[in-house]
């Protein structure tokens, strides 16, 4: 089989997927608000709407998917405990995760990791593993010693399913929305929102922003399969996934979503733009959005409904000090 080929024998998650996830996951998330941007709507000349997914429990999206994927865990698989990878906010949710189902989570995270995630997670009570070392290699490592379950960060049907419940949402605030954009680190979220917003209205566009020093998903759909970095270089932690799932690849590919790559000034730009304009702190994954509309990466009709996702808020003081 070629690799070009690998994709099309993937099945994807569902809107009957996302919508149990929903009822797994309602009780334990927020409702996150929807907020109309009037000033940033007449700058651009269209209708922007930003989903706020910074105000969410553990302060980003991510939590959805950490909590539908360890409610899908056995019982034998709770009392194993499990172990992911995450510069941040999935290590975030997933020991959020752990502690309302009742089991353990390890947490391997890089050694330069933002130490309010790091300090987060610990409060949240995840053990975190900081290492110099690669992370798939180190959570490998860690799960063959203590014989624990992986929660994949994107590259999980349970994970995409509960990420995707923020489509739902989207739309039943934005029954009109005419793009949705969000960040790209490993996809979980763009491919989750795509399933869940194309289910509903078939025409609208999704599409997935990356930062050019982290942007496996597009050298991905270059080469036909899914790639893993040499490296990333980007101030978008969160968007610093090494490499592009399977899952989320074959996500973009049947859906025919959009990817786009914008640098590391547009990001920061739009970050600032989004605290000084709509006075709430994104941390600069979740300004990819913003950033690709403002720098001219991605187009839209005069007049059209946009919705960008600000998926997280995860961001310190030394962060931000270095981002002045």
């Amino acid at each position: 089989m070629s690799a070009t080929a690998l994709h099309e024998t993937k099945t994807l998650v569902t809107a009957d997927d996302i919508r149990a996830a929903h009822d797994v996951i309602d009780s334990r998330v927020r409702r996150t608000p929807m907020m109309h941007s009037v000033q940033l709507s007449d700058r651009l000349g269209f209708d922007l709407h930003l989903k706020l997914e910074l105000f969410q429990k553990t302060g980003s999206f991510k939590v959805r998917g950490a909590l539908n994927r360890v409610h899908a865990l056995t019982a034998e698989e709770k009392k194993r405990g499990v172990v992911t990878m995450s510069a941040g906010n999935h290590a975030q949710g997933v020991a959020f995760a752990a502690r309302e189902m009742g089991t353990h989570a390890v947490i391997v995270m890089p050694a330069k990791a933002v130490k309010s995630k790091v300090e987060a997670t610990r409060n949240y009570g995840g053990e975190v593993v900081l290492t110099e070392a690669d992370l798939v290699d180190t959570m490998n490592a860690i799960r063959e010693e203590r014989n624990l379950v992986v929660v994949s960060p994107f590259d999980d049907p349970e994970v995409i399913a509960g990420a995707g419940t923020v489509g739902d949402e989207i739309l039943d605030d934005v029954p009109l929305a005419d793009v949705i954009i969000t960040g790209v680190g490993g996809g979980g979220i763009l491919s989750g929102v795509a399933v869940a917003a194309l289910a509903r209205k078939p025409d609208i566009r999704v599409i997935g922003v990356e930062p050019v020093g982290a942007a496996a998903m597009q050298l991905s759909r270059e080469r036909g399969s899914p790639q893993k970095l040499d490296k990333t270089d980007t101030v978008a932690d969160g968007l610093a996934a090494p490499h592009a799932g399977a899952l989320t690849y074959a996500h973009v590919i049947q859906l025919g979503l959009e990817i786009v790559t914008i640098p590391d000034s547009a990001i920061v730009d739009a970050m600032w733009t989004i605290i000084e304009r709509c006075k709430v702190l994104a941390e600069p994954a979740a300004a990819a959005g913003l950033a690709a509309l403002l720098s001219g990466a991605v187009k839209v009709d005069p007049g059209s409904s946009v919705v960008c996702i600000v998926t997280g808020g995860n961001a310190d003081r030394e962060k931000l000090r270095s981002l002045a």
